[in-house]
């Protein structure tokens, strides 16, 4: 009998935590985000650009901007797309995300980030490049929700 009592406890302690580890996720929320980013550097870079996320059918204008450093040069213009998890309103997008990396591209190439900021919002990008961009850096890019 005590046997069978300490399993029926283990047992509803084991879905009590499962629902509550559910119930927390089911609030979390994904949406689309889509944006262009134009990038120069010369060791130091910069770079900036416009988008759109879409989340729960609306869409919300935002903007980017970021800053690198490293062995970084080039002028190049890369447009993102992807989704934006774990996010329970349009504004947990907004914040500062950071990257380390490296690539290039001379014409067109490709790029793919998954990057989170400090409210859990975690986003998962491909990018296509144009232009002549060499980098090795550490990066930081912030994004607002207009």
């Amino acid at each position: 009998m005590m046997i069978s009592s300490r399993i029926r406890s283990l047992a509803v302690a084991a879905i009590a935590a499962g629902t509550v580890s559910v119930a927390s996720a089911a609030h979390a929320d994904s949406g689309t985000i889509r944006f262009a980013v134009y990038k120069a550097a010369f060791f130091v870079g910069g770079s900036g650009g416009e988008g759109t996320l879409t989340f729960h059918g609306r869409s919300y204008p935002i903007s980017v901007g970021a800053v690198s450093g490293g062995l970084a040069f080039g002028v190049s213009k890369t447009y993102f797309r992807g989704t934006v998890r774990h996010i329970r309103r349009a504004r947990d997008v907004t914040g500062v995300y950071g990257a380390a990396g490296g690539g290039g591209a001379l014409g067109k190439g490709a790029q793919v980030i998954v990057m989170t900021n400090d409210k859990g919002a975690q986003l998962e990008l491909t990018g296509r490049q144009v232009g002549l961009q060499v980098n090795a850096d550490l990066s930081g890019m912030a994004i607002t929700v207009k």
